[in-house]
């Protein structure tokens, strides 16, 4: 066990802590307006949106991962246009993996801050605009601090499901050492070769990981609440 742990490549890690922080930030600065407007909007078209945006929970990974495999693929437009013009290769890529991230992920950060979004008193939104505050200036600097725990929520869950991926990481990135392999698809291999004593290490190393975000989350959560009253 001792040699094992000496042994041990952190590699998949670090890209795994890599891809979720990139991701993570990059559904922010997505998912922010889209949350936004969503709690906001009174459109019929809502619905849709919501369910196109949660569609990544109840879709098995592996058929989101094919289609955003398709969709990055060189004989696509999307990629073609990727590889000739701006020479980025999306498939089996730590690029295509970022974006595949985003789709996956995309839900446990539209919906917490959506919620949070919607249980603000509309009274405090209108006395900033009546301030003559702009929407920008009324979601960063009014909405955003009034909903730290979906906010916190949002970040800290997306961050952890984008280190949790597999099915839809392995169907995009691979397994290129040091590019596209990550946590998930080491443990996996690990498995497959039958090496036990390292698939343990990093399944506990993951376990603990998990663990510790949920109860970050409920603890802050619960303590919010508790100074707060609400």
């Amino acid at each position: 066990m001792i040699e094992t742990l000496q042994a041990l490549d952190l590699t998949p890690f670090i890209l795994s802590f890599k891809l979720a922080a990139v991701t993570t930030l990059v559904l922010f600065v997505i998912c922010l307006p889209l949350a936004w407007y969503l709690s906001q909007t009174k459109s019929r078209a809502k619905p849709l949106i919501e369910a196109v945006a949660a569609l990544p929970i109840v879709l098995p990974p592996s058929v989101l991962g094919f289609y955003i495999l398709v969709a990055l693929s060189k004989n696509s437009p999307l990629g073609a246009f990727f590889d000739e013009y701006l020479d980025v290769q999306l498939v089996f890529s730590f690029t295509g993996l970022v974006v595949a991230s985003c789709f996956y992920s995309l839900p446990f950060m539209v919906q917490p801050l959506q919620s949070g979004f919607e249980s603000i008193d509309k009274n405090m939104l209108e006395a900033s605009y009546i301030s003559g505050k702009s929407k920008l200036v009324t979601i960063l600097r009014v909405a955003l601090p009034n909903i730290k725990p979906a906010f916190i929520t949002a970040l800290i869950i997306t961050f952890a499901h984008t280190v949790g991926e597999f099915g839809v990481v392995l169907m995009v990135g691979g397994s290129i050492p040091g590019e596209t392999k990550v946590a998930s698809v080491a443990i996996y291999e690990m498995v497959e070769i039958m090496d036990y004593s390292t698939a343990h290490i990093y399944s506990a190393i993951m376990l603990v990981m998990s663990f510790v975000v949920l109860l970050s989350v409920y603890v802050f959560n619960h303590r919010y609440s508790r100074k707060f009253g609400v």
